[in-house]
């Protein structure tokens, strides 16, 4: 009886601190926080650049959008994708040599400010269906980009270290060099 008892104390402990841990408060990572983890530098682009020069700095810097930003008003005019050049390049067997960043970007932009959460942005990320999303700061001047393999980076990251802490909670401390728990 003695241990059936002990094991049910053990289940309830389990699901009060499964509760604390669904309902606490916990710290929001921030679009900022993703920002400090990445390289500082910004590509862009303006929008009289070809294709063909947006093409190649986005297969040198091995990414996969590059900011559009208006150099007379240093303001974000617009995003190049991708995807802009599958569909409105080669589908539409456009030559990229004559053709100018500005007329085939995105310049419907969804775009989002250093505090907005990562939670946020992974919803933007899925309702929006975007893969890049440009971070602006209150004039509306670009500070970054976050992609959605960064939030995705992050939220397996927090899932991870849920697990350890679960982990832990159930099985105590792993003890180094055992391979086990103690």
């Amino acid at each position: 009886m003695a241990k059936i008892h002990k094991h049910l104390e053990s289940s309830r402990n389990v699901v009060r601190y499964t509760y604390r841990l669904i309902h606490s408060e916990p710290a929001m990572s921030t679009v900022a926080e993703l920002l400090a983890k990445k390289s500082q530098t910004l590509l862009s682009i303006a929008p009289t650049a070809t294709v063909m020069e947006a093409a190649n700095l986005m297969n040198k810097h091995r990414i996969g959008a590059l900011l559009v930003v208006d150099p007379e008003c240093d303001q974000l005019a617009g995003i190049f994708t991708e995807r802009d050049i599958l569909q409105r390049i080669i589908g539409e067997k456009k030559d990229p040599e004559k053709v100018a960043v500005g007329q085939v970007m995105t310049t419907e932009v969804a775009c989002c400010r250093p505090d907005t959460t990562v939670e946020q942005a992974r919803l933007t990320f899925r309702d929006k269906r975007v893969r890049h999303l440009p971070v602006v700061d209150e004039e509306g001047k670009a500070v970054g980009v976050v992609s959605i393999g960064d939030a995705n980076a992050w939220a397996m990251d927090n899932q991870q270290a849920e697990i350890h802490y679960l982990q832990e909670y159930l099985y105590g401390t792993r003890t180094r060099g055992s391979g086990g728990y103690a």
